[in-house]
């Protein structure tokens, strides 16, 4: 790769997908200050677009992401500039729950540290078998605190707190079975499974999709109460739009939704 080559790639294809790729596989695709600045500006412009219907986020190279950039927070000892970056990644990762459209992501090898807070920030993540995945800040001496914020959002608590505490590593299939990833796959086979993803999302209608993902999200960091409140008027708003209405309709009259392409 030579040095030029721009950090973060972007396609979108014509039926919206959108894929963000990590490109520094020389540097294991850490999220330096460059790194989180292209991936928000990129995220703003995909929330900007109508047409948008899925975003996969994968990294090129052996690792998916090996987290900060030590050396680069090193270079500057300042509270302010740590709270400055930490606070740059965490709208980065509220950017991506607060995206309309269901995020994957593609993890083809290591993520660690803000690197498996990225896996666990994403709506679902398909994760080659040879991927491991840590939380592993403390045995620099640094508790990872802001990725403990999705992980355990992801995994029991008992669960997080062991990988949080002791910087061990887990694999593809311990992260499956422990909620962090959705499903494993041999490596030559992530792309396809991804596409079996994408290909169920894309399926279903893009305004129901955009509200449900919105309150599910909202509900899950509010009391039982205001939950349900929330949900029942989320729904009752959802079968109002006309994606519902046909849907309904379709289902009384036994017969497939029509949907159109912009719902």
């Amino acid at each position: 790769m030579t040095t030029d080559a721009p950090i973060l790639l972007h396609t979108r294809d014509a039926r919206g997908v959108h894929t963000l790729t990590l490109n520094t596989p020389q540097s294991f695709n850490v999220l330096s200050e460059a790194m989180l600045a292209a991936l928000s500006a990129k995220l703003d412009d995909i929330a900007a677009d109508e047409g948008a219907r899925v975003l996969v986020i994968g990294a090129a190279g052996k690792a998916f992401c090996a987290g900060h950039n030590l050396k680069e927070m090193r270079a500057r000892p300042e509270l302010a500039y740590y709270q400055q970056l930490f606070a740059q990644c965490s709208r980065m990762m509220l950017q991506i729950q607060r995206l309309p459209v269901p995020v994957i992501a593609r993890v083809q090898g290591l993520a660690t540290a803000a690197g498996c807070q990225l896996v666990a920030q994403c709506d679902f993540a398909v994760a080659a078998q040879e991927a491991r995945f840590g939380v592993n800040g403390i045995d620099v001496g640094l508790f990872c605190a802001t990725p403990s914020v999705p992980l355990v959002r992801n995994v029991p608590t008992k669960v997080a707190m062991e990988m949080l505490l002791t910087g061990e590593f887990i694999s593809a299939e311990e992260a499956r079975l422990r909620g962090l990833v959705n499903r494993v796959v041999p490596a030559d086979a992530l792309d396809a499974e991804i596409e079996r993803l994408v290909s169920a999302i894309l399926a279903k209608p893009r305004a129901a999709i955009a509200m449900g993902k919105a309150v599910f999200y909202q509900h899950r960091e509010t009391g039982i109460e205001a939950a349900y409140q929330l949900a029942g008027q989320t729904m009752a708003c959802n079968m109002m739009h006309e994606v519902a209405q046909e849907g309904v309709q379709a289902f009384i009259e036994k017969r497939p939704p029509a949907w159109r392409a912009s719902a």
